[in-house]
C-alpha cells in the first residue's frame, strides 16, 4: 500500500486544473529540462568525438612514448628498444627516429621543415603516416636513393609533385676555404601525405633513417626510440615504470606530456560547455518553483483539510516534493533517452539537416574535420542525469516548506 502523500502527490500531478496556466508551467519547465539534459549529452559527446578524432590524428604521427638520451641522441638503440619492451607487456612495437630541421628549396620556394629520419618497415608499426598517404607509399623511402616524403602542405607550398626534386639543406656546415657552408642534397619526392593535423602536414617530411645519418653526419646513432603501447592512456604510468627500471642517462616522455597545453584547453572548453548548458538546466528546474509555489495557493483550502485531518508538516512538505520531483523525473528521462539517441546518430541527422537547409556545418574547404564526430560516454550521461534530478528535488524544497506552514484556519476562513 502506497504512502498517501505519494497518492496525493501523483494525483495532483494528473488533475486537470481549474488554472490553466498552472499546466502550461509545468510542461514548459518539463521540456526545459528535457532540452537541456538532452544538449548537454550531445554536446559533450561531439567534444568527446573531437577529443578522440585530433588525438588520433596527433598520434597517428607522434608517439606514445619517446626514449632519448642525455644529448638527444642515442648509440645503441636497439638495445633501447629491447630493454624497453622487457617485461612491459604494454609496449607492443618500437621504432628508431632521427629528428632534424632542415630548408626545402624547389625553384624559387624555399620552406623549412621538421625532418624526421625513419625505417619504413619499423615506422608503420609505431605511427600511422602509411595509411595517410595521398601519393606514393612509405615504403618507397629506401636508403641510398634519397627519397622524401612531404607533407600535403608543404608540398603544395613548395610546389611539388611524386618525381621532382628538391634540394634539402641541413643547418650544420662544413668548413671550406671560403668559410662554413651548408650541407646541400638533393632528394627525390616519393610520398605525399596528409593526416590532417596543420602542424604535420606544413612543416614534417619524412626520409630513410640511413640518408638522415649520412646527411647529419651522424654516423650509426639516432636521436631516439618511438614506443606504441596497447593502450595509450596507459602512458604516462608505463613511462614512470621505464625510468625507474632503465639507465639513469635515458630521457622518457610520453604524448600526455609533449601535448599537455593543447588537451588540457579540450578539457577546459568541455568544463566550461557543461557549466553554460548546465545553466538551461538550471533554469528550468527552478521554473518548479512558481509551478508550486502557484499550486500552493490554489491548493490552500485542499491543505488545511488535510491538516486538520491530522496530516503532519512534513507530509504536506512530502505531498509537494513527489509532484515536483516527478516533473523533474520525466524531463530527465525525455532528455536522457532524446540526449541519447540525438547523440547515437549524429552522423545521420547531421547530414540530414545539411541537405535539407542547405548549408555545411564543417566545409571540407576549410576544415579537415569536415564531418561531426561523436562519442557517447555513460559517464557523462549519468553525472548528466544526476545533477538534473538534484537541480530539480532542490527546486521543490522551498514551495513544499511554504505549504507546510500553512494556517488551516486562515485557509479555510473565507471557504
Amino acid at each position: 500500500m502506497q504512502p498517501f502523500e505519494l497518492f496525493i502527490g501523483l494525483r495532483y500531478t494528473r488533475a486537470k486544473r481549474r488554472n490553466h496556466f498552472i499546466s502550461f508551467i509545468s510542461l514548459i519547465s518539463m521540456l526545459g529540462i528535457a532540452l537541456g539534459v538532452a544538449a548537454l549529452i550531445v554536446v559533450l559527446s561531439v567534444m568527446n568525438g573531437f577529443q578522440d578524432e585530433l588525438r588520433a590524428r596527433i598520434l597517428g604521427v607522434a608517439a606514445h612514448i619517446q626514449i632519448t638520451g642525455e644529448d638527444n641522441t642515442l648509440a645503441n638503440w636497439p638495445k633501447v628498444a629491447a630493454d624497453a619492451a622487457k617485461g612491459e607487456p604494454e609496449v607492443v612495437a618500437a621504432a628508431p627516429y632521427i629528428a632534424a630541421q632542415g630548408l626545402l628549396s624547389y625553384g624559387q620556394a624555399v620552406q623549412g621543415a621538421m625532418i624526421r629520419g625513419v625505417l619504413p618497415d619499423q615506422e608503420a608499426r609505431v605511427a600511422e603516416i602509411g595509411s595517410h598517404m595521398k601519393a606514393g607509399r612509405l615504403e618507397d623511402l629506401q636508403p641510398g636513393a634519397f627519397g622524401i616524403a612531404l607533407g600535403s602542405e608543404l608540398a603544395r607550398a613548395l610546389g611539388v609533385g611524386l618525381g621532382d626534386k628538391v634540394v634539402l639543406i641541413a643547418p650544420q656546415g662544413q668548413v671550406t676555404p671560403a668559410g662554413i657552408m651548408p650541407r646541400l642534397k638533393q632528394f627525390t619526392v616519393t610520398g605525399v601525405f596528409e593526416v590532417g593535423m596543420y602542424e604535420y602536414d606544413a612543416g614534417l617530411a619524412l626520409i630513410h633513417l640511413q640518408d638522415a645519418q649520412k646527411l647529419y653526419r651522424m654516423d650509426s646513432r639516432v636521436s631516439g626510440v618511438r614506443l606504441k603501447l596497447k593502450d595509450l592512456y596507459r602512458a604516462p604510468q608505463v613511462a614512470r615504470g621505464l625510468v625507474e627500471r632503465m639507465t639513469s642517462d635515458l630521457y622518457i616522455s610520453d604524448w600526455t606530456r609533449q601535448h599537455a597545453n593543447f588537451f588540457r584547453a579540450i578539457q577546459i572548453e568541455k568544463n566550461v560547455m557543461f557549466i553554460i548548458l548546465l545553466l538551461i538546466v538550471a533554469v528550468a528546474a527552478f521554473n518548479i518553483v512558481s509551478t508550486l509555489v502557484m499550486v500552493v495557493t490554489d491548493k490552500q483550502s485542499d491543505i488545511a483539510i488535510l491538516r486538520t485531518l491530522g496530516a503532519s508538516p512534513l507530509s504536506i512538505m512530502k505531498v509537494f516534493i513527489v509532484q515536483g520531483a516527478l516533473i523533474g523525473v520525466i524531463g530527465t528521462l525525455i532528455g536522457v533517452v532524446g540526449g541519447v539517441v540525438l547523440a547515437l546518430n549524429v552522423d545521420v541527422v547531421v547530414p540530414a539537416i545539411e541537405r535539407t537547409f542547405g548549408i555545411h556545418f564543417l566545409a571540407k574547404d576549410v576544415y579537415y574535420i569536415s564531418e561531426l564526430p561523436s562519442k557517447l560516454e555513460w559517464g557523462d550521461v549519468t553525472v548528466i542525469g544526476a545533477v538534473s534530478l538534484l537541480l530539480t528535488l532542490l527546486a521543490t524544497l522551498y514551495p513544499s516548506w511554504r505549504a507546510s506552514k500553512t494556517n488551516p484556519a486562515e485557509a479555510l476562513r473565507y471557504e
